[in-house]
């Protein structure tokens, strides 16, 4: 990956894990993406879904913070919350979502021009200014995480400029970039920075990974409902997420994936089957042209 890449300037891969046991759904992490990347403001329509006003990761949401209401106890050992005063179980999960930096990432295979790669800290970022809008990479993430960006109508606009109605495009491609710049000069991304609660923890990936396991112990132990690690297995289908997650449900339960595979993951053996048919057809073709002669 990224030490074959860069040699002796590679460094220990980085990431996220998101504890989402202790989010208390405030969106500093959401405030303070946009304030440092400069990202243009969205989220001003009621969804009805609870507190959440974007609903998904797209090119103006970098991140996501999802708000689950259940009626299920947060514990196992007969704890309960109140609802309106009835002894009705009620728990209220909350999630940041974030891209996944994934290990084998569907995005960086799909892009054309090189305008996807992945930094010397083992994450994937997207250039803009090589971007050529081609979109492939959007349908290659199985989260759907990158999208373009759309930008609303001014009326500086031309009265018969294309799109007539809805939104025109800016033709690029954008999504997290764990804040690559600030990597660069040793700080942590601002998402991290801003959690009040440490839910969104940072730092080198396998340290992460050990940590992340020994909170899932923890949770076990103290009898919480449905705890289970979401990303941390380098065996999936993507080969492991470089941002990982904490749950308290199944991942479709907060709009996650349950089994991510990268759409490329089988091209290898698509292409050797397409040769293997070329071939046969070619070797057919010089036996009816030898038979033809004799």
């Amino acid at each position: 990956m990224s030490s074959v890449t860069y040699g002796a300037d590679a460094k220990p891969r980085v990431g996220f894990f998101t504890d989402t046991t202790i989010c208390i759904g405030c969106k500093a992490c959401e405030v303070a993406c946009k304030e440092w990347n400069l990202i243009p403001a969205d989220g001003l329509n009621w969804t009805g879904e609870s507190y959440d006003n974007t609903s998904q990761l797209d090119a103006n949401s970098w991140r996501h913070v999802a708000f689950v209401e259940q009626r299920k106890p947060l514990k196992l050992d007969g704890e309960q919350a109140e609802l309106d005063g009835q002894p009705e179980p009620l728990r209220w999960l909350m999630e940041s979502d974030v891209c996944k930096h994934c290990t084998h990432a569907g995005c960086l295979d799909a892009c054309p021009t090189g305008a996807l790669f992945r930094t010397e800290f083992g994450t994937v970022v997207v250039q803009e200014d090589v971007c050529n809008g081609c979109g492939y990479c959007v349908p290659a993430c199985p989260f759907g995480v990158i999208d373009k960006r759309h930008l609303p109508r001014s009326p500086q606009d031309a009265p018969l400029a294309l799109p007539l109605l809805g939104a025109k495009e800016d033709g690029r491609v954008w999504k997290c970039t764990l804040c690559y710049d600030r990597l660069k000069d040793g700080h942590e991304p601002a998402c991290a920075k801003a959690c009040p609660t440490d839910s969104i923890q940072f730092g080198e990936l396998d340290e992460l990974r050990e940590r992340a396991k020994a909170r899932l112990e923890r949770l076990e132990g103290e009898g919480w409902n449905g705890a289970r690690l979401y990303g941390d297995d380098p065996n999936d289908g993507v080969g492991g997420f470089g941002a990982f997650f904490l749950l308290l449900d199944e991942p479709e339960v907060y709009g996650l994936p349950p089994d991510p595979v990268v759409p490329t993951r089988h091209l290898p053996r698509l292409w050797r089957t397409t040769a293997l048919a070329a071939a046969g057809v070619l070797v057919g073709l010089a036996t009816a042209f030898v038979g033809g002669d004799a």
